[in-house]
């Protein structure tokens, strides 16, 4: 053995203290060597699968897929709502920390406008979930998808995403009926669920986009990915698909909607067209109108408060929630509503020598509706040729025999006052005045003048165009109910509410003779007339003097504004707004008709010269698509 000659002079007790501490130093480094072992030991073999899959799960991250929403389509299977990819730049919002670098990096190799530098800055103050991508730049080109590909690895943190867009191909066409889908707010996650809504972009904001979100949303999907310490994928490692939303085909033609859109023309108003047989909704039409797809994209403030601040309010569904004195078009219901309370008859006649009525111990004069002091009243006047001629004389009569609430209670029967439709957004109800709604609202009782009015479709009385087409369903109908509806078939059945409405299965009161002379006297409206004849329908000389097939109609005026006792109402004197509606209600053929229509034009003037022709020109369209349909 070899000795270390330095100890030898040293003393012995010290050799041997210095060499137990050595073996002491030894015995704990074996000691920690080997319990470092058997830890190794234990997690590499005794608990290797427990940590495996904790690292897997540190690792791996469960994102949300967003389903693909439903499509729509019209009854002639042209596409109303679809949806397209495209692709585009984004970025973790809370990734971002100087939006100004940020931008100033991506223009040395992608073009930016002013105006996609305005709405990512915007979409970046919209942000409502961590995580969350926001859009810098949509539909990149192909050039534009190259040059970032060469440049990729100079901006780690900006994205190359798919990104799926609701499309509207008819845009305006379509606006009021389909409605659009808008970006997700915070107040939307508060009032959703969570787990379906996790990725969701958009959320149903109006029309049928928004009556069916919940089944046009989609079933949503997801994904396992693993990522790296910056949080990036990097590879997918399991994946369940989503599910897209319910396509649905619509009652809706669209021909029919854009024939009905072009009779409109520039003008305000609205028109409906119904299906009398199926309640189905054949044309839904207000103008003006908006494109929907720029709520899809997203609309800065400037530009959404520019749209709803119009005066004449495009994004306002004069169709469904815009309300209007219905005019001469309730006359044929408050004919019925007299004939079967027994206060008149088809043989019952009133003298009107001079177009003028008083009611008793009053000197308030009410005249009709082309009074003129040379020519006179309508002489001998009964229901027929009140309705075909449209007399407010006969019907200031009637409102002295028929009290305010039984006509309410009638005139309820078709639908007036509230919401019959299945599937329409946000319907207004309109309103049937009665005695008590005026001591509610007012504190004051209903008075003999206000009846005057009411029988003339005048007053405290509103209707929507949807309702008013829905009375002209049910007189071509003969009083069966049927109730107006959007939606007529989907890839997976979707129960419908049935019970919409108080209203009975078919109006009661008037007999099947009542109906038919009611019917004869509305046809009489567009078909009774020769020339130069004084006792024509009201519509003969605008619509009938060539109409190829048989129509029932009835025109309506709705005055905005009241004129006081004794002057003229000159409409050249009054702001636009405040001129006269023209109003027409019809359906065709007379017997087993096909369509029932109503047409609304704000501020337009008289019914039957105004609001007749655009219900004949959908009436046309409809007929030659018969036509068309029987010679194939």
């Amino acid at each position: 053995m070899k000795v270390d000659r330095s100890l030898l002079f040293l003393p012995k007790e010290l050799v041997e203290t210095l060499q137990n501490r050595s073996m002491l130093i030894v015995a704990v480094g074996v000691l920690l060597v080997f319990g470092l072992g058997l830890r190794l030991f234990q997690l590499q073999i005794l608990d290797h699968e427990r940590y495996e899959n904790r690292s897997r799960e540190n690792r791996s991250v469960t994102q949300p897929l967003e389903p693909a929403r439903g499509l729509i389509f019209d009854r002639n299977g042209e596409v109303l709502a679809l949806n397209r990819q495209i692709q585009s730049l984004s970025v973790i919002g809370e990734d971002v920390d100087d939006v100004d670098a940020l931008l100033e990096r991506l223009r040395e190799i992608i073009e930016f406008s002013s105006a996609e530098e305005t709405e990512f800055r915007l979409r970046l103050d919209r942000v409502v979930r961590p995580g969350d991508s926001v859009i810098l730049k949509r539909h990149l080109s192909d050039d534009e998808l190259a040059i970032f590909a060469v440049n990729r690895y100079q901006y780690p943190d900006i994205l190359v995403t798919t990104e799926t867009l609701r499309d509207y191909p008819m845009g305006h066409l379509m606006s009021h009926v389909v409605g659009s889908v808008r970006q997700i707010t915070i107040e939307d996650l508060r009032r959703l669920d969570e787990d379906r809504y996790g990725a969701t972009k958009y959320v149903g904001r109006r029309g049928i986009e928004k009556f069916y979100e919940d089944v046009l949303h989609g079933q949503v999907g997801n994904r396992t990915v693993e990522v790296n310490v910056h949080g990036r994928v990097m590879k997918e490692l399991d994946r369940e698909p989503p599910q897209r939303g319910v396509t649905m085909t619509l009652h809706i033609d669209s021909q029919l909607q854009r024939v009905a859109d072009e009779a409109l023309g520039d003008r305000r108003g609205a028109v409906v067209a119904i299906d009398p047989e199926t309640g189905g909704i054949l044309a839904l039409v207000s103008k003006p109108t908006y494109n929907p797809n720029d709520f899809v994209m997203g609309m800065s403030d400037e530009a959404f408060a520019s749209l709803s601040n119009r005066r004449d309010t495009p994004l306002f569904n004069r169709a469904t929630q815009g309300t209007y004195s219905p005019g001469s078009t309730f006359k044929p219901v408050i004919g019925l509503a007299a004939l079967s309370l027994g206060v008149t008859d088809w043989e019952y006649e009133i003298d009107d020598p001079r177009g003028e009525f008083r009611l008793p111990n009053s000197s308030r004069v009410y005249r009709d509706w082309n009074w003129n002091p040379r020519t006179g009243g309508q002489q001998q006047v009964d229901l027929y040729r009140a309705i075909y001629r449209s007399s407010n004389i006969y019907f200031y009569d009637m409102s002295t025999k028929i009290e305010v609430d039984e006509l309410a209670e009638f005139a309820s029967q078709f639908g007036y006052g509230q919401n019959t439709a299945i599937d329409v957004t946000d319907p207004d109800p309109g309103l049937v005045p009665t005695s008590e709604w005026k001591r509610q609202t007012r504190n004051e009782r209903w008075y003999p003048g206000d009846n005057i009015n009411l029988f003339i479709g005048q007053g405290d009385m509103v209707a929507t165009p949807l309702q008013l087409a829905t009375v002209a369903t049910l007189f071509a109908n003969r009083g069966k109910w049927v109730r107006p509806r959007l939606l007529m078939s989907s890839a997976v059945p979707i129960e419908m509410d049935e019970s919409i409405g108080d209203t009975p299965e078919r109006v009661q009161g008037p007999t099947e003779e009542d109906w038919e002379l009611m019917i004869d006297a509305l046809r009489a409206v567009v078909h009774r007339g020769h020339q130069g004849y004084l006792q024509n329908g009201i519509a003969w000389a605008e619509i009938g003097m060539d109409i190829p097939y048989e129509m029932a109609g009835k025109s309506g005026t709705a005055q905005v504004v009241e004129i006081p006792q004794g002057e003229e109402y000159d409409e050249t004197l009054l702001d636009e707004y405040q001129r006269k509606h023209a109003l027409f209600i019809a359906f065709t053929p007379v017997q087993n008709p096909t369509i029932a229509v109503s047409v609304v034009v704000e501020n337009g003037g008289g019914g039957s010269k105004v609001a007749g022709p655009v219900a004949r020109a959908v009436l046309d369209a409809h007929m030659r698509q018969r036509v068309e349909l029987a010679r194939d």
